[in-house]
């Protein structure tokens, strides 16, 4: 039977209409809260598992360029011949199987006002953004460096093909070339990372190659773990690698790829193998959202992690000014996490803690000799800071079996943590 309307009826609807309106927001049917990831890396994976994690009723969207994350951390064992690439690799298969929807594509832009992030072929809205870009080389950081230079001088600072290539270039290299590596000045992704890098190139020479040699060309005179470092380099590779500092002339200046060479104010080195790490910034989605200031990298909370500069857009990892604490894929986890929770506070109108980080980092110096530093931070007027006497490095007088169980912790932990990021 057809039901007509009358007065009735209308005021009935009507005062239903007006009651719903002055329910609480809770109370009505809401569309859950949608949460944009942007890089699946240590920080990214972790953000978008942590928030799953936390209230399942979140719609959390993992955006990530490929299929497969290639990890930095041990990379430089790849190099040095003591790993192959494939145990570097990680799908996002458990990723998705904890609820996290990830979509493989770029992204290539965010509006800000109308909250929603341009993939390649498709715009997705949001309620709360994440990035965890990562770096981009400055490809004008270095005169004669950009990109067509990286193909004959590899930097190997994005694990994957360039690993390879580097690794190959040092496999080809007869025995008595010689290796010449350029460190950037700070910031950079992985302080110790060049020092680990020149230590397992050191023993890959010492081992294979025994007449050549490495030489470290650093824009600064002081480094991550320094005394653990060259004191290991004295006791283990006093013919395979000399470290030129910034003071003894060992900024370059200037490279020229069709030559191998590279020139400081001191002069020019011309190698048989040339790794330049050039000066780094914040991955490019970062400078396209918005959130990268001047020196190229973001300014953060270090409560929520949300930026500086643009409100609802949060970033973690490596392409944030972090103050002391270090740009290294334990960090990008331990901010993963707290940006998680706060999101998930934030979302649900409530106002995040003050958290505590922290941040451990191995480097292997050998296959069985490592070393370490850790830390805890805080926020503290506006940047983390480390909590005084909260850390500390190896100690300098270690006997080799407490080096080769550093060296075994690295691999744990290695294991560890990609396991709970990615598996």
């Amino acid at each position: 039977m057809t039901m007509h309307p009358t007065r009735r009826n209308f005021l009935r609807s009507s005062a239903a209409i007006a009651s719903a309106t002055l329910l609480p927001l809770p109370a009505l049917a809401q569309a859950a809260p949608r949460v944009i990831v942007v890089g699946g890396g240590f920080g990214g994976a972790t953000v978008a598992r942590e928030i799953k994690a936390i209230d399942p009723k979140f719609h959390v969207t993992l955006v990530e360029s490929s299929a497969t994350f290639t990890a930095c951390p041990f990379s430089n064992a790849v190099i040095g011949g003591l790993r192959d690439l494939k145990a570097q690799q990680f799908g996002y298969d458990k990723v998705r199987a904890a609820g996290v929807n990830v979509v493989i594509g770029s992204a290539i832009g965010v509006n800000t006002v109308g909250r929603t992030v341009r993939l390649t072929d498709a715009t997705l809205p949001y309620d709360r953004l994440v990035l965890a870009p990562g770096i981009d080389i400055r490809w004008d950081g270095l005169p004669g460096y950009n990109e067509a230079a990286s193909a004959k001088m590899p930097h190997a600072w994005r694990a994957g093909d360039q690993t390879t290539l580097l690794r190959s270039q040092l496999e080809a290299m007869e025995d008595g070339g010689l290796v010449v590596m350029s460190a950037p000045a700070n910031p950079f992704r992985c302080p110790p990372g060049p020092y680990e890098r020149a230590s397992l190139i050191a023993h890959y020479l010492k081992t294979k190659k025994p007449k050549s040699k490495l030489i470290v060309l650093d824009a600064k005179d002081q480094f991550s773990k320094q005394r653990l470092f060259q004191n290991a380099w004295k006791e283990l590779y006093p013919d395979h690698l000399e470290w030129v500092s910034l003071s003894a002339g060992g900024k370059v200046t200037s490279v020229d790829p069709a030559t191998n060479t590279l020139t400081t104010d001191f002069g020019k080195h011309v190698a048989k193998v040339a790794n330049v790490i050039p000066p780094q910034k914040a991955g490019r989605i970062a400078e396209l959202a918005g959130v990268a200031n001047q020196t190229g990298w973001c300014p953060i909370d270090p409560v929520t992690f949300e930026s500086s500069l643009v409100p609802g857009i949060h970033v973690v990892g490596d392409a944030i000014i972090a103050g002391a604490m270090p740009k290294s894929a334990f960090s990008a986890n331990a901010q993963g996490k707290v940006c998680a929770a706060a999101v998930a506070k934030l979302l649900t109108g409530a106002k995040p803690p003050e958290p505590k980080l922290i941040n451990t980092c191995y480097s292997l110096v050998a296959p069985d000799y490592g070393i370490s530093v850790a830390g805890v931070y805080i926020p503290a007027k506006g940047m983390l800071a480390e909590v005084q006497g909260s850390g500390g490095v190896s100690p300098l007088d270690a006997p080799r079996d407490v080096r080769a169980a550093e060296a075994a912790y690295a691999e744990a932990w290695f294991r560890t943590i990609t396991s709970e990021v990615f598996g």
